[in-house]
């Protein structure tokens, strides 16, 4: 296999877990309510500055161990961005529940441009940035030419499919997980059987917006800057992702992110890096044609 070809999928499936993580908030929300958290890109950005935050912190009680900054920092994040997705939920979403389904949307729209003005105002326009955690480099020869993958990206890779499988297990085979699922299938029997759906939906937007702040420590730890502008993009990127591999379906969530990184990256490295969002969309645009459900979403049958 050719060294520049693998070069560029181990970029991409790096950059395609983050995506994943990412679009599991919005699959998750659309999955239970049938509506997009458009502020969820905001919370992402949100959580680099937290992680920057959570460093300084660590760092001013003395704390220079790596694992103990990575989880104490992951672990202040995870639950700084959990109360966001929260509070989300409950100014953005819930008063507008029983409204027309175009209500939510444009508040969501106003939640992350809200978000968004809030953290330039609070942190500065000026990027910003942190120091390398993870040093070290592993190099491979591949026939005449030389692949490497940096500690960061192996980090990011074990920690994106760790996350991914914790979650799938609690959906799967935990009671929690029967009352999301259930929720999701019927939310007015659910209630009726006596499921706190309010509850089910805020936990939701919160396990959404945890997953977010685990990207975020993630990319923040491989890049090292970022802006207040931040969510914009890679928040779009993950929405085409969760559309991509069939919105409302976890593991359609992580395949989409994959295949939208991995698609990006080759496409970068073999064609022109200035176009690469355009194939990105354009590849979207040709799956939907011929698989409007997504590669792993189920096809919506409409009820006569």
């Amino acid at each position: 296999m050719d060294a520049f070809f693998l070069q560029q999928l181990i970029n991409g499936l790096t950059l395609g877990a983050v995506y994943g993580l990412i679009a599991i908030g919005y699959t998750m929300v659309y999955g239970i309510i049938g509506m997009i958290n458009f502020a969820h890109g905001e919370v992402y950005m949100i959580s680099a500055y937290l992680c920057a935050i959570g460093l300084a912190l660590l760092a001013s009680f003395g704390i220079q161990s790596f694992p103990l900054l990575i989880f104490g920092t992951l672990i202040f994040t995870v639950a700084v961005t959990a109360v966001y997705g929260w509070a989300i939920e409950r100014i953005a979403y819930r008063p507008l529940r029983n409204s027309t389904r175009l209500a939510p949307l444009i508040s969501a729209i106003g939640m992350s441009l809200i978000l968004q003005n809030y953290v330039q105002l609070s942190q500065g326009p000026n990027q910003q940035g942190i120091p390398t955690l993870l040093s070290g480099v592993l190099r491979f020869h591949v026939d005449d030419g030389v692949v490497q993958i940096t500690l960061t990206k192996i980090f990011i890779l074990v920690a994106a499919v760790g996350g991914m499988g914790v979650l799938t297990w609690i959906i799967q085979f935990t009671r929690l997980g029967r009352i999301c699922r259930a929720t999701q299938q019927d939310r007015r029997m659910a209630s009726i059987l006596g499921i706190n759906t309010n509850r089910v939906i805020s936990l939701v937007f919160v396990i959404g917006a945890s997953m977010a702040g685990l990207a975020g420590v993630l990319v923040t730890m491989n890049y090292g800057t970022f802006d207040f502008y931040a969510g914009f993009i890679i928040g779009i990127k993950a929405f085409t992702a969760a559309v991509l591999g069939g919105i409302g379906s976890l593991p359609g969530a992580m395949l989409g992110g994959l295949l939208l990184g991995v698609a990006e990256a080759q496409f970068a490295g073999l064609v022109n890096s200035d176009y690469k969002d355009v194939f990105s969309f354009s590849l979207l645009v040709v799956i939907l044609i011929f698989r409007p459900q997504g590669l792993l979403g189920r096809p919506v049958v409409a009820k006569v």
